[in-house]
């Protein structure tokens, strides 16, 4: 499939409006840009962004509650999903605060010339994921860590009846028996719609059983 087929295809599939598209434009055209100073996604899945970037990144959105009104993306890296999770918000008219937290400043800058020039507003924040606190309706974090460290940030950072949404590949079950060796939590498996391997966890009630 060529950019264009999968650009029709991700606003087909999460009903993503014009100026919504328009949105993404820019950011991907940024994307593009800076990739060629510094290494915000691996370059080889430049031409297959809107797949592998673009509707990654849009599916969690569609899997948020409705009523989420602050989340936050651990490891934000190039805004993914973050940024894209802003566009949709606002195209879908939700009240939604985002926070992206990115220990790399250069990618904090992408982060907030992106944000400025797709006209969407997010909280970039320049620190390691542990000195960041908070209550928060939704967590996530994709390619970031494995999933018994994402359990520990989210633990902290949920608010009472919130969601953690963490994209995982063909290693998920792995990570998941890892995971339960400390933590009991409320599992809900959605499987993703850019890769057959792939899911999307969405974790509830986290509590740390060594505690």
């Amino acid at each position: 499939m060529t950019a264009a087929d999968d650009r029709a295809w991700v606003a087909a599939t999460f009903d993503v409006s014009r100026e919504t598209l328009a949105r993404l434009d820019v950011y991907v055209a940024l994307l593009a840009r800076w990739s060629g100073a510094i290494n915000l996604v691996a370059r080889s899945t430049l031409d297959a962004v809107w797949r592998r970037h673009i509707a990654d990144s849009a599916q969690l959105f569609a899997l948020a509650p409705a009523t989420a009104r602050t989340w936050i993306d651990l490891g934000a890296g190039a805004g993914l999903p973050a940024l894209v999770i802003a566009a949709l918000a606002q195209g879908a008219r939700r009240q939604m605060s985002l926070t992206a937290v990115e220990s790399d400043t250069r990618k904090c800058a992408f982060m907030a010339t992106a944000a400025r020039e797709m006209g969407v507003a997010i909280d970039v924040r320049p620190a390691r994921v542990e000195a960041v606190a908070g209550a928060f309706d939704v967590v996530s974090a994709r390619a970031f860590a494995p999933l018994p460290v994402l359990l520990a940030h989210a633990a902290r950072l949920l608010a009472v009846d919130g969601v953690a949404l963490f994209p995982k590949g063909a290693q998920a079950e792995g990570e998941l028996t890892a995971a339960r060796e400390r933590w009991t939590f409320d599992l809900r498996r959605h499987p993703s719609v850019t890769d057959r391997q792939a899911s999307i966890l969405a974790v509830r009630e986290i509590v740390d059983g060594r505690s």
